[in-house]
Order: structure tokens, then C-alpha cells, then sequence
């Protein structure tokens, strides 16, 4: 895949569950915050979605409320992360472990750099945030967090 405009399809572990999404960025982001390590067991490693995605098997997703401003989705039959949800925009963030085929995407970001655990850490350069500056940015686009 060379550009952000081509869809990629993936699905859950059991197979209940598709998406199709454009994918926003021509690679992968990593979120470092606490919430993202106990959902995924580690960074969450995202492919970022601006439009709409296309899902089969809705009524196997559940939608948790995390925060005032964000959802994350799962598949209710086998139990897979499937999404986060940034709810003032609706923009998704999938896991990037449900697609088929990312093409030559790798990672390119990473996000809330000052949470991030001793433990673990990645070979490639790429742009880091902290959560302070993300959440600095998006008040000044004139979001609120309350």
C-alpha cells in the first residue's frame, strides 16, 4: 500500500466481525498511555481512520465509553480489541493486528511518550508526543475534555 487512500479489511479472531477503512496516515502510531497499555497488554499499535469505516457483524460489536470523549469497541463473541473511537469527531483508530494487509506502513508516531513503561521500547525513529502536548493541541483545535 503506498498511499492513505486505499482500503484495508480486516476482522476479529473469530471472524465475526470485518472493517474496512481508509486509513488518515501513511503509517502506524503507537499510544503509550496507561488506558491503551491495560486495553491492549502493551502500546497500542493503530492504524488512524478520519472516514467512516464499513463494518459486518455490528451486532457483535460492544462499545465502552472510556473517557468523556473517546469509545473503545471489541467483539462480543471472541472478544478482540477491535477500535478506539475519538467521539467529538468520530474518527476510529483500529488495531493494526486486524488487517490482512498494511502494505509497507510501519510505525511513524508515537503518542503519550510520557507514560511509557521501562520495559519495552522501539527500534525505529519516529515522531513522540507526550500526553500534555496532544492535549494542548486539541484545545487549541477547540476541543474540550471535561
Amino acid at each position: 500500500m503506498s498511499g492513505t487512500h486505499e482500503q484495508i479489511t480486516g476482522h476479529c479472531l473469530c471472524g465475526a466481525v470485518t472493517v474496512t477503512a481508509t486509513p488518515a496516515k501513511p503509517h502506524l502510531e503507537a499510544c503509550h498511555c496507561e488506558m491503551c497499555r491495560r486495553w491492549c497488554g502493551s502500546a497500542y499499535l493503530a492504524v488512524q481512520s478520519d472516514t467512516a469505516p464499513r463494518f459486518s457483524g455490528e451486532e457483535h460489536i460492544t462499545r465502552f465509553k472510556s473517557s468523556n470523549w473517546a469509545e473503545r469497541g471489541f467483539c462480543s463473541k471472541c472478544g478482540s480489541n477491535l477500535f478506539y473511537c475519538f467521539t467529538p469527531t468520530g474518527s476510529y483508530s483500529f488495531l493494526a493486528g486486524l488487517f490482512d494487509d498494511l502494505g509497507d506502513m510501519t510505525l511513524g508516531a508515537e503518542i503519550f511518550v510520557d507514560e511509557q513503561p521501562d520495559y519495552y521500547s522501539f527500534a525505529q525513529e519516529t515522531t513522540r508526543r507526550t500526553g500534555p502536548e496532544l492535549i494542548a493541541e486539541a484545545k487549541e483545535a477547540g476541543f474540550t475534555f471535561d
